[in-house]
């Protein structure tokens, strides 16, 4: 495989049939990467990562489930493919802590409800040295020369890497909430997400410049 196949998602689907893995695998990595405009790596570990919470929490895709991604990139848009959690729907948090892992879990009506942790095994990559060498952000790894040695190291051996736990996360259960309207910038939003009259953009830095 070229670099130049990296971003070419036939390529790919081509070394996910040599590697063995069966056509409802192949089919989410297709509907995966046209989400996510191209398979990249970190994109088909993820798919990996929410099958095997699926199955450890007994689940179909199609079951309303919550997730967590610990990092932004790629994990978000396999649990968005797959599960049908989305930040839309208010069932996907999205962390800026970047480690590569997810959580999932049912709905609950308690305070807390038990979720399954899926996340990689530093040593247990480390039999994959190519994969191993691209995740560290290793300076030995030559893209030119080692993507398709990548590819076939993440479609054959990314699932003996994973780590799984039980663990418990928090649930915030839905309040109601009144339109409420901004002190500063004068906007309507939620009175539940105002602090002293104040909307979070007010209160702090602001994405964006009016022009004049």
């Amino acid at each position: 495989m070229s670099s130049r196949d990296e971003t070419d998602p036939s390529g790919v689907l081509s070394h996910a049939r040599k590697a063995g893995l069966s056509d409802s695998i192949i089919e989410t990595i297709a509907r995966c990467s046209e989400f996510h405009t191209y398979p990249a790596p970190g994109l088909l570990m993820g798919i990996f990562m929410v099958e095997r919470a699926l199955a450890e929490l007994g689940a179909s895709p199609g079951e309303k489930l919550f997730a967590v991604a610990e990092t932004k990139k790629c994990l978000p848009d396999a649990l968005q493919v797959i599960a049908h959690c989305t930040i839309g729907n208010n069932r996907l948090r999205v962390l800026h802590a970047g480690r590569f892992a997810i959580t999932m879990n049912r709905p609950s009506l308690e305070s807390s409800a038990e979720a399954v942790r899926v996340f990689l095994d530093e040593e247990r990559m480390k039999v994959l040295p190519v994969y191993y060498a691209w995740f560290m952000h290793d300076p030995g790894f030559d893209k030119r020369t080692m993507t398709g040695q990548l590819f076939d190291e993440i479609l054959q051996g990314t699932r003996d890497c994973l780590q799984v736990e039980r663990v418990r996360v928090r649930v915030t259960q839905r309040t109601g909430w009144d339109a409420g309207r901004c002190s500063c910038c004068g906007e309507l939003v939620p009175d539940n997400l105002l602090v002293d009259g104040t909307c979070a953009l007010c209160r702090d830095e602001p994405y964006y410049d009016p022009i004049a």
